[in-house]
């Protein structure tokens, strides 16, 4: 029923957790990929009794951000979630995507940002608010942009490759894009799920403070940023509705 992607990048150290994350999902029918993408620091790290219990695949050189939704064509389900490698998600997380999208069916992730004001720069100093893990969003939540880890129909792959930037982004832009694809060819809306401040276990994410903000982040890179900037300009241009002009 449903596909999890694991990627590899900077944090071997976060493998395992995240592995055990997703076998102790109440959704039973989990098949689990691992997506290694190359970095010279940390290829030899990953933890092999993981690896080889995953689809597991290897790239020799470093394909950026964008690559792990290409390799999700691979999974045969109907559902297919992609992890951030500082991602560890609470037990019910994937029973709390597949409920949700019963009545809002979309693009779905455990940290969305809803644009408040009208400057289009994503760094530094533009206004949002953000809709995350913990912080008690009782019902789904409309936004312009997921992070961290993004649950979807397989089929809606169709949309994210339809189009393409002229030139490859590997540092940024592959989250903002699904959601404008989605909305442009299939006029589905992005939403993060229920994630009630008291109930940990429907959280896409338990601890985001604990990986999300080490140094390993590619968003903390100046190329990260214009990378995202840059893209993110290029979907407003092209018509992309944010929440607060479809309300």
């Amino acid at each position: 029923m449903i596909t999890a992607i694991l990627n590899g990048y900077k944090r071997p150290h976060t493998l395992s957790e995240q592995y055990e994350a997703i076998k102790s999902q109440t959704i039973d029918d989990v098949d689990i990929m691992f997506w290694g993408n190359y970095h010279e620091d940390s290829m030899e790290s990953f933890p092999s009794d993981v690896i080889e219990k995953c689809t597991s695949a290897f790239c020799n050189k470093n394909l950026g951000v964008w690559a792990r939704f290409a390799y999700a064509l691979n999974a045969g389900t109907e559902y297919v979630c992609v992890f951030d490698d500082d991602t560890i998600p609470g037990k019910r997380w994937l029973e709390n995507c597949l409920e949700t999208m019963k009545t809002h069916r979309g693009l779905l992730g455990c940290r969305g940002v809803r644009m408040t004001g009208d400057d289009y720069n994503m760094y530094p100093g533009c206004a949002y608010e953000s809709i995350s893990s913990g912080y008690g969003n009782e019902q789904p939540e409309p936004v312009d942009i997921m992070g961290h880890c993004w649950f979807f129909e397989r089929d809606w792959l169709r949309a994210y490759w339809a189009e393409m930037p002229k030139t490859p982004l590997t540092r940024g832009g592959e989250d903002m894009h699904f959601s404008y694809v989605l909305q442009k060819h299939f006029g589905l809306y992005t939403y993060v799920p229920p994630q009630p401040k008291e109930e940990p276990e429907m959280w896409g994410s338990l601890d985001p403070s604990k990986y999300g903000e080490d140094m390993a982040a590619t968003s903390r890179t100046s190329e990260g940023h214009m990378q995202a900037n840059s893209y993110w300009n290029y979907i407003v241009s092209q018509g992309y509705k944010l929440v607060k002009d479809r309300q």
